[in-house]
């Protein structure tokens, strides 16, 4: 069985001269290394957001199905919103 597979994928000229870029700079050994690392990066990402919602989001939405649940406003949501995220993306 193969251990990568080979594909043909378009970037917009912005990417691509970053992909570029980064290979040039010998932080990466090739541009595949590039978009292997930032694929990886993505999926710890989405899996960071996935455990955010199973264990802050559903046990709110829970709570207030319930009845036992505090609300918050619009604004407040939103500002610990981008705090979270930003903490997430510190992390990385």
């Amino acid at each position: 069985m193969r251990s990568t597979q080979a594909l043909t994928i378009n970037l917009p000229p912005q990417l691509a001269e970053m992909v570029e870029t980064k290979v040039r700079s010998g932080e990466y050994a090739s541009e595949s290394d590039v978009i292997v690392e930032s694929l990886q990066t993505l999926l710890e990402r989405d899996a960071a957001i996935d455990m955010w919602i199973a264990d802050e989001v559903l046990p709110t939405v829970q709570a207030l199905d319930v009845g036992s649940g505090q609300t918050i406003s619009l604004d407040e949501t939103k500002k610990r919103l981008h705090a979270h995220i930003d903490r997430l993306i510190s992390r990385g």
